[in-house]
């Protein structure tokens, strides 16, 4: 009897080392040139049993305020070859060695009972990973980025899902997909949902037009210094990734920069908005951006005056104007550029002009209560 019960317990253990390896992955390959076909060349992100699970040493991340993009929801991650680590930078995007890849999914949850194109507009995303995999019977895969650092430098990739949602395909010319958002009230907003093409990665991700360089926008202290659910619990996100060996240089958390949560009531209006600005528009809108001649910068470290917009005059009339003198008037959101152009959809008037076919309700509200918070009049300032 004591041996059928070795024989079962090894027979059980046996079943498990060979489902092991059957899901096993092969390790992330790294393609040091050319433009693969499929995302699975990569071996970055896998379907597994339902899910799309990481690779081992793929590690996820996420920002304390996010860019917008039609309310899609957005899995982050970074993978660095053995024994290399990037190193800490406190203002600007973390120097990573060449090796690294930094991929993001974009992806809505499903609507109950729904069509495959209705998705949930939802700004609930923090129990769609944790650590766990995200579950296609509740999700629906729209486009994996990539960014590989190259020796020549950060190289764009982009990958679109097929309805089946089995693989990616590189897009390098982009790609359109109609989609219903529906809310929680069941109010419902048709849209055409751009996955960008390789001109319009590179308008974003050259962020200083001195050096003409690509660069990754999220990996940054101030973005990342957050708690993350790793599945077997939370960690500060920058500490995860030194304890990991993938970041050199990290000092005490006390001096690490920390950007607010646009959507944390605890913090002040001020820090949410200006957060909200940097990460959505301080890409282009800095003074070494493509958006440089304008004279708008809107980075977290803009003085509030006349660089931040406040009672600036713009550079240029049209429809992006919508007939309004000042890029901001302080008190005044609908006399404000700003607004007229966060609340459209029409190309040449809307801001961002790439990237969203939908407005952010919620961003655009911070925004208005920001605008109606500030002190100061135009007439006067010059």
């Amino acid at each position: 009897m004591r041996n059928q019960s070795v024989q079962f317990i090894l027979l059980g253990l046996l079943v498990l080392l060979l489902a092991a390896c059957q899901h096993s992955m092969p390790p992330v390959a790294f393609h040091a040139e050319g433009r693969p076909a499929k995302l699975s060349d990569w071996h970055v992100l896998e379907l597994h049993d339902g899910k799309l699970e990481l690779n081992a040493g793929v590690v996820p991340y996420d920002l304390n305020t996010h860019l917008f993009t039609d309310y899609v929801h957005k899995l982050r991650t970074i993978w660095m070859p053995k024994g290399m680590a990037a190193k800490y930078d406190p203002a600007g995007t973390f120097d990573f060695p060449v090796g690294t890849v930094i991929s993001k999914t974009f992806y809505y949850p499903r609507v109950a009972n729904g069509k495959f194109t209705e998705v949930a507009r939802t700004l609930q995303y923090s129990g769609d990973f944790a650590g766990q995999g995200l579950n296609l019977a509740t999700v629906h895969l729209i486009e994996t980025r990539l960014l590989v650092r190259r020796t020549d430098g950060w190289a764009p990739l982009t990958y679109v899902w097929n309805d089946a949602q089995t693989e990616a395909t590189l897009a390098r010319t982009g790609a359109v997909e109609p989609l219903t958002l529906v809310d929680g009230r069941g109010g419902r907003e048709d849209f055409n949902y751009v996955v960008p093409d390789e001109g319009q990665c590179v308008t974003c991700h050259e962020q200083n037009m001195l050096t003409r360089k690509i660069q990754p926008i999220g990996p940054r202290a101030r973005y990342m210094n957050k708690d993350y659910d790793y599945g077997n619990g939370r960690q500060n996100q920058l500490q995860h990734l030194a304890a990991l060996g993938y970041l050199d240089g990290l000092p005490s958390l006390a001096d690490v920069p920390h950007d607010a949560n646009w959507r944390d009531p605890s913090a002040s209006l001020d820090a949410r908005a200006r957060a909200y600005l940097d990460i959505n528009c301080a890409m282009c809108h800095n003074p070494n951006g493509v958006a440089n001649v304008t004279g708008l910068s809107l980075g977290d470290n803009i003085p509030e005056d006349h660089h931040l917009g406040i009672c600036k005059s713009p550079e240029a009339a049209g429809p992006g104007t919508g007939g309004r003198l000042f890029d901001i008037v302080p008190g005044q959101p609908e006399q404000s550029i700003l607004m007229h152009r966060m609340a459209s959809t029409r190309p040449g008037v809307m801001m961002p002009e790439i990237g969203r076919s939908t407005v952010d309700r919620e961003g655009e509200a911070l925004i208005r209560d920001w605008i109606l918070s500030l002190q100061g009049n135009c007439d006067i300032v010059r």
